[in-house]
């Protein structure tokens, strides 16, 4: 039994067989999708145990979603040319480790180390997951069927972060919102080994190393900078005015690099289409917001309020039920609409969303007023990023429907997390005394979802139909 090199499914691999495997790899999804938002609500308490402010807990965010950004596209390559199989385990394997790291880390640094090895885990077994699942399943109903579980979970997972953080932090304590996922990690390397064939021999291609290294290292300098500007009294340091430094320079080489490279990360001829571009700079802007949102609600709510982590947690369900509502609605939607008016609903939704959490903040308001904020949020996630995604994937072909969609969930994570480390970071930094954090920082996701929009305004998107006619 052995997959083949096609997309087609193996016919030695039994119906029964390719669901079990689907059900294994969609409990790695959960995992990795709750990862993202588990940490929120238990940051706080992170920050007391372990002595750091709200500007230095953006590391506990950003390592993981950098990492897993920067080299997502990177461990696709990797499964690609090492074997899936042996990728998926080794991701795994990465995730588990870095899980039980951060479970037990007593200091800081410890713990953001630990974050940054979930990200490297995460780079390199969703991928080959996914991958695995599309060589399964037929094109067709069965694909179709596969991939809809597949998202389905992965957007049950970010939901449930939420809460599953406000239950966990209260009764056993932050450490547990990484450990607990050791045990299902265990489960789901046993299971691989038992149901996934070994990968057969495939042929050697050059890979693009320096790039992704390169990828990972421009965001990583670049929060480094900023937080150290805004742990500053006004001097900028030294350290932060290197790191910017060097993560222009690196953004700079990493273009030089790719211009190069036998087989790169990202081919510039990609970036030719300028609606592609603008859809993944429009991501990225609005998962800056987004991203920022969910850290301003924490903080709010226990911080400001003094409510508990469990109280933080059940308060944010309407945020989580709206969620789910507008990831099943949109789709529809959008071929009324079409893409353009769904991105504009979401970023103004979203705008909205900012515009009530820095009005609540500064009237100190009752945490249920929030609410409105957090149906906003839904509803530019929902219609946002959906309506983006579609756009970003406009007239591709097979050579490069892949990086596509590689670039485009790279842009949605190191947008959100540049966007925690600029907007938090700035709005919550000890040089700027006299305005509100949450006013400052709500100020700036609004200026740039206002860039987003302009920016969307000059996108085109031809449909399957104009591309057919001509």
């Amino acid at each position: 039994m052995s997959f083949s090199t096609s997309s087609s499914r193996p016919a030695q691999v039994s119906v029964a067989r390719s669901w079990a495997v689907l059900v294994c790899l969609s409990i790695l999804q959960f995992l990795i999708a709750v990862d993202v938002t588990v940490v929120n609500v238990a940051l706080p308490s992170i920050g007391n145990d372990l002595g750091v402010d709200a500007r230095g807990l953006t590391w506990v965010v950003v390592g993981y979603t950098i990492t897993g950004g920067g080299l997502l596209m990177l461990g696709g390559r990797l499964g690609d040319v090492f074997g899936r199989r042996r990728l998926l385990l080794i991701g795994t394997a990465i995730f588990g480790a870095a899980s039980l790291m951060a479970g037990l880390a007593e200091t800081f640094p410890l713990l953001v180390g630990a974050r940054l090895l979930q990200g490297v885990g995460e780079a390199l077994a969703l991928p080959a997951a996914m991958a695995t699942i599309v060589l399964l399943f037929p094109e067709g109903r069965a694909r179709t069927r596969a991939l809809s579980v597949w998202a389905a979970v992965a957007s049950c997972g970010l939901v449930l972060g939420f809460v599953l953080s406000g239950i966990i932090t209260e009764y056993l304590g932050w450490r547990w919102i990484f450990l607990i996922a050791v045990p299902f990690v265990l489960f789901v390397l046993i299971a691989s080994v038992a149901l996934l064939p070994r990968d057969r021999s495939q042929e050697r291609a050059p890979l693009d190393i320096l790039g992704s290294i390169l990828l990972t290292s421009a965001p990583l300098l670049f929060a480094f900078g900023v937080v150290e500007a805004g742990d500053s009294n006004g001097d900028v340091p030294w350290s932060s005015i290197a790191a910017l430094v060097g993560a222009a320079a690196a953004a700079a080489l990493f273009v030089k690099v790719e211009r190069r490279a036998a087989n790169p990360l990202v081919p510039l001829t990609f970036f030719r289409n300028r609606t592609r571009v603008r859809a993944n700079l429009a991501t990225a802007l609005l998962s800056a917001a987004l991203s920022t949102s969910f850290l301003l609600f924490t903080f709010y709510l226990q911080d400001g309020l003094g409510l508990s982590p469990l109280e933080s947690g059940l308060l944010l369900l309407p945020l989580a039920v709206a969620l789910v509502v507008a990831v099943t609605v949109v789709p529809r939607l959008l071929g009324r609409w079409g893409a353009r008016v769904c991105i504009v609903v979401g970023l103004s939704s979203a705008g909205a969303g900012m515009i009530v959490i820095a009005a609540a903040a500064q009237l100190e308001a009752p945490a249920w007023l929030l609410t409105p904020a957090m149906l906003f949020i839904a509803a530019g996630m929902g219609f946002g990023l959906v309506g983006l995604q579609y756009a970003a994937v406009t007239e591709v072909t097979d050579d490069d429907a892949g990086v596509a969609s590689g670039v485009q969930r790279a842009a949605d994570q190191l947008g959100g997390s540049a966007g925690v480390t600029v907007y938090v970071g700035l709005g919550f930094a000890s040089a700027l005394h006299g305005v509100s954090p949450y006013v400052l920082s709500s100020g700036l996701a609004i200026i740039g979802l206002c860039l987003a929009t302009a920016i969307v305004q000059r996108i085109v998107i031809v449909t399957q139909e104009q591309q057919t006619r001509t």
